[in-house]
């Protein structure tokens, strides 16, 4: 094979890489010395700024397969009919930890999914987790905060952390799921995905009806206890990163199949709950799920970094058939997702061949930072006008979002919007076998126990009461963890939220 030449950037062979010129053998280096300064310059911007939020994560590319009809419910042309392909791109990730971060670290786990639909790409950015911490955007920053490291010391801050969850009881059933053994995966393809807001899908007569995303793993659930995982995280601190590789590599293609739930407009008046608010679940039996196809990742990216750091997912970005809901969290990472790629990658980040739809993209942006493509070539960047040939479909035309009556009221929606202790105590009874409870106490009691400082005691009675109002035996064996002792003043605090 033809070896290639040593070139500089603008592509001039280069011959003298090993050594600088200087003046003479031992003179200083020469400012002429340009390869020098070129590499040099690079080396140092070879990073660009880490995510926020899930910094540290695995990708590969795939596709998703339709198996069953779901026409009546939407008109995205990506489950148009049974047996339809199409192309995707899949990257999973820790939540708060850094990029150096443990694979094993307790976290919820990013599951972020790009299809390259003809209509655009869609991007479903959700979790491993089917619910979250919190219901309103305003918060997230001010959460994400307690999670990072502190301003003074720079260490983790269990009382930042457990401070903020015990004023925000709506966080008890994510973190309930995050400390039992679901907050440690074994591996990225042994956990199942969710889009964990709710969104909406309409169809062909433009009939809106709002739906639930959830991708199960068709290779088994597999966690590490809290042990297991806290061991991991000295032997392989990039193991869920090797596990996804070396599987791909050897043709043993994860897979997941997709299901939905779907509920009507008429049904949210009925429900108990909120059913836009991501702290809750549907119940399983009142909607059940829905099988649609399966997602199988089958090629790993070439370059790490074109592909899995540079790939930018954003809820905002759907398809014809599918769109939004009222979820205030879902609403606050419309404007925020994209945001947050334009400051990282620049403004024009959706011509990065991972973001880029494959298909035709036609509109009226121009220039910017790293604008690398053909940018519009002579065409006008202005409309209207008389002279161009993009025109408007109305056949893509998104049929309105009813908000008159009783769904007028969404936002504000009805007095069980702060039962934030149902359905927690659901998943500690129903979902949970008696080592599961085990192993979720002593997760809470390691994790609480790092509690400190002046507030330490109001800090864990005030989350202690949460987890009495969850269930009693679960208050009790966490407050005997951690050495409460539950006296007749505690118990009388207790009794009352019992019953409420």
């Amino acid at each position: 094979m033809e070896k290639k030449k040593l070139t500089t950037a603008s592509g001039r062979p280069y011959y003298e890489f090993e050594n600088s010129m200087t003046v003479g053998n031992r003179g200083p280096i020469l400012l002429q010395d340009y390869f020098l300064h070129e590499d040099m310059a690079h080396f140092n911007r070879e990073r660009i700024p880490e995510r926020v939020v899930h910094a540290k994560g695995a990708g590969a590319f795939g596709t998703f397969t339709v198996t069953h009809d779901i026409t009546k419910y939407t008109k995205a042309k990506l489950f148009s009919e049974i047996g339809k392909q199409t192309q995707l791109f899949a990257r999973f990730s820790q939540v708060a930890g850094e990029k150096g971060s443990a694979d094993s670290e307790r976290d919820p786990r990013g599951f972020a999914l790009k299809f390259y639909t003809e209509d655009g790409n869609w991007d479903l950015v959700g979790n491993n987790t089917p619910v979250f911490f919190i219901k309103d955007a305003k918060k997230f920053s001010h959460f994400i905060h307690t999670q990072k490291r502190d301003p003074k010391t720079s260490c983790k801050n269990p009382t930042a952390i457990w401070d903020f969850w015990s004023l925000n009881p709506e966080s008890l059933h994510q973190v309930m799921i995050l400390m039992s053994d679901r907050g440690t995966p074994f591996s990225y393809r042994h956990m199942h995905g969710f889009g964990s807001h709710t969104f909406s899908f309409f169809n062909n007569k433009n009939e809106r009806i709002w739906v639930k995303f959830h991708f199960r793993t068709m290779q088994g659930i597999k966690n590490f206890t809290g042990k297991e995982a806290n061991e991991m995280r000295g032997i392989d601190p990039d193991q869920a990163q090797r596990d996804l590789v070396e599987a791909i590599e050897r043709k043993d293609f994860p897979k997941w199949t997709l299901q939905i739930q779907v509920m009507t407009d008429e049904q949210t008046k009925n429900v108990k709950y909120n059913p836009f608010d991501v702290t809750k679940v549907w119940s399983h039996k009142d909607f059940p799920l829905i099988d649609v196809g399966i997602m199988e990742l089958n090629k790993i990216p070439e370059n790490y970094f074109r592909d899995v750091e540079q790939a930018a997912f954003a809820p905002a970005h759907v398809v014809d058939g599918i769109s939004y809901s009222p979820d205030k969290m879902l609403q606050g990472r419309l404007l925020s997702y994209p945001d947050a790629q334009r400051y990282r990658l620049g403004v024009n980040y959706e011509n990065i061949p991972v973001n880029k739809c494959p298909y035709m993209v036609a509109n009226y942006q121009r220039d910017g930072q790293m604008q690398v493509t053909e940018n519009g070539g002579a065409d006008l960047n202005y409309r209207p006008n008389s002279f161009d040939d993009i025109a408007i479909d109305e056949s893509y035309k998104e049929p309105a979002m009813k908000l008159e009556s009783n769904m007028a009221d969404w936002f504000d929606r009805n007095e069980n919007d702060d039962d934030h202790y149902t359905q927690p105590g659901m998943l500690y009874r129903n979902a949970m076998n008696e080592q599961d409870r085990i192993n979720l106490v002593n997760n809470i009691v390691s994790a609480m126990s790092g509690i400190s400082g002046e507030n330490k005691d109001k800090i864990i009675n005030r989350q202690l009461c949460h987890f009495f109002r969850v269930d009693i035996q679960l208050g009790v064996s966490i407050a005997k963890g951690l050495g409460v002792v539950i006296d007749e003043k505690i118990m009388a605090r207790v009794q009352p939220l019992l019953q409420t």
